[in-house]
């Protein structure tokens, strides 16, 4: 048997990792600044998170959510304190899509309605829901298409009310910092107008952040710098340091009724013994600190690059924009200079999304690498 091709794969083969190097089955050492899609956020094999795991699957790895599960409580509340989102209520899952389609299907229970507003260049998953509110017609099939969901320019809020005002819709979606679209993000003012108007017209606000959350841009959440407080927060990526889990977080005035939600794997004493792990992890190396510190040092130090016309994101979701396609680019520092680095729909845009354990002196090396690539190019 084959496995269906669906991936066009580099020909690099990771057989261990440590923090924020890989290395391959001939032994070469790369400097991982794209952590898998945003998803290493403490870094590889952590050794309080490695010991957790082992610690539980000695003891229990999996039951179902019929029984008690007070590891579900405590990821609960560890969550609550360091995210400062005590008030909201967990559901647990097991990926960013299936939390955003949670999060869709609850918002058309609450409202009754069915029609989503999402942004141009969005992408929320490929799931049923969570792709028919992705910008991307390339994998949206017709059977998704059927959903009802208008796309709209980022920060037009006057284009938002218009939709508003029509009275069928149950929910706006919206990622806290855009990721596949090329970290292009709301405003402030676009961001506190969206929350007003959701709230005038009693559509529910949820707010993507399975990239964009866990602490990457430099705060929980990265709608934290709005002041806006979403109806439902979605999260995955960076939640199990590579273990699969997801989860939303739903404010106080949704009601909870058996059958509303459920799932078979979400909230596994596995999954919550990951997310645990990388909670404590978070809190007690002050990793939301490290993020701001280097993301400050990046925005200096790549200045000595002029064929950079942009830096894109917040925190260490960042996009490295030229006036060129950066696909040559990008496969150079992958296969010559041994430095993993992010794609996105913006062709010209190199993503940056390393562990939250990254260094400067790592940053120094990717500058460097890039100025030696840039250079080797033109030649």
């Amino acid at each position: 048997m084959n496995l269906f091709d669906v991936y066009p794969l580099y020909p690099i083969t990771p057989v261990k990792a440590l923090d924020c190097t890989i290395t391959d089955d001939k032994g070469i050492e790369y400097l991982d600044l794209y952590s898998g899609h945003g998803v290493i956020s403490i870094g590889h094999t952590h050794p309080d998170y490695i010991a957790k795991m082992k610690t539980q699957l000695d003891n229990l790895s999996f039951y179902s959510n019929a029984i008690q599960n007070p590891l579900q409580l405590e990821l609960a509340q560890k969550l609550g304190k360091l995210s400062g989102l005590e008030e909201y209520s967990l559901f647990l899952c097991s990926s960013g899509a299936e939390a955003n389609e949670n999060a869709l299907k609850l918002a058309s229970f609450h409202t009754n309605k069915s029609r989503v507003i999402a942004f141009d260049n969005s992408f929320h998953g490929r799931t049923s829901a969570a792709v028919a509110v992705t910008d991307n017609k390339k994998i949206v099939a017709p059977l998704n298409a059927q959903q009802a969901v208008t796309f709209l320019p980022l920060n037009d809020i006057n284009l938002v009310e218009t939709e508003l005002q029509k009275g069928d819709v149950c929910c706006v979606i919206i990622e806290g910092i855009q990721g596949v679209g090329g970290l292009d993000q709301g405003t402030t003012e676009f961001f506190q107008a969206l929350e007003k108007a959701c709230k005038a017209h009693e559509v529910v606000l949820i707010l993507d952040e399975v990239q964009s959350g866990y602490g990457r841009s430099g705060k929980f959440f990265a709608h934290q710098y709005h002041g806006i407080t979403p109806d439902i927060i979605c999260m995955a990526k960076g939640m199990g340091n590579g273990f699969p889990i997801g989860g939303i977080l739903i404010a106080p005035h949704f009601e909870a009724s058996y059958g509303l939600l459920g799932t078979t794997f979400g909230g596994s004493h596995l999954a919550c013994a990951a997310g645990i792990a990388v909670l404590d992890v978070i809190e007690s190396q002050n990793l939301m600190e490290n993020v701001k510190n280097v993301e400050a040092y990046f925005i200096e130090a790549i200045k000595v690059i002029p064929e950079i016309i942009k830096v894109k994101g917040r925190g260490l979701m960042l996009g490295v924009e030229f006036d060129f396609d950066v696909s040559a680019l990008r496969k150079k520092m992958i296969i010559e200079k041994h430095i993993f680095t992010g794609g996105s729909s913006n062709k010209n845009l190199l993503r940056i999304l390393p562990p939250l354990t990254i260094t400067t002196e790592a940053i120094d090396t990717f500058i460097f690498a890039l100025q030696e690539s840039l250079a080797e190019l033109k030649s």
